[in-house]
């Protein structure tokens, strides 16, 4: 096994350290190689040293400027940093180069929805979805962003896709009964606000909705 897979098993088991050692190793034998430097970059990440990790991407990318991995990680540490215009150009930039995966489109589509362009991420969560058919997560999202662009069909018919994937998605579940509510349907609006309070008793919101819809039924 060479150094850079001893390395990422290190990483799943969360030896830092070692995993940092291993990819250095990595790097002395093969210094022009980016994929170590990516990796180590990736440890500095993991333990929040997130200057030292962006030094190492952009090594990565002055010795192979179609290094993908390395725009990616970089837009998540600008992510991450709530750095929101640039964690978008890594993932436009990586997506150019060809990192076509469904966590790159997912997360494209995530920068310009914190940046308030949820007409232009619904393509890239789209994508994502098709790509991470088991992914809860990626389904709310693409859910909840056409639930802002007032497209309700399909935002109810993708948030319940999310709760089959993951029936404790308690957002999942309260933005579903907000789509109900929006179409009059105050029935099912109260059955998803109270399954979210199954899940999440605490759901201030969900409780909100709840009282709303129940008040609404006292009248």
């Amino acid at each position: 096994m060479d150094k850079n897979q001893t390395g990422i098993e290190l990483m799943k088991e969360g030896k830092w350290e070692e995993a940092a050692q291993a990819f250095m190793e990595a790097i002395e034998a093969q210094p022009n190689d980016p994929v170590a430097y990516i990796n180590f970059g990736n440890v500095l990440t993991a333990v929040g040293d997130n200057e030292r990790a962006i030094n190492f991407y952009n090594k990565a990318i002055t010795l192979d400027e179609n290094a993908t991995a390395a725009y990616y990680s970089k837009g998540g540490v600008y992510y991450d940093e709530q750095n929101f215009e640039e964690a978008k150009n890594m993932y436009e930039t990586a997506l150019k180069k060809g990192l076509e995966t469904g966590d790159n489109f997912f997360m494209l589509g995530m920068s310009l929805a914190q940046l308030g362009n949820s007409r232009l991420a619904l393509p890239y969560l789209q994508r994502s979805t098709e790509l991470l058919e088991q992914d809860a997560e990626a389904h709310f999202q693409y859910g909840l962003c056409l639930a802002r662009e007032g497209v309700i069909d399909e935002a109810i018919k993708v948030l319940e896709e999310a709760i089959e994937l993951d029936p404790q998605h308690a957002d999942a579940l309260y933005n579903l009964g907000v789509a109900y509510g929006y179409k009059e349907d105050g029935e099912k609006a109260l059955e998803m606000f109270n399954r979210a309070l199954d899940v999440q008793p605490d759901h201030l919101l969900a409780g909100n909705g709840k009282k709303l819809i129940e008040g609404k039924d006292l009248h």
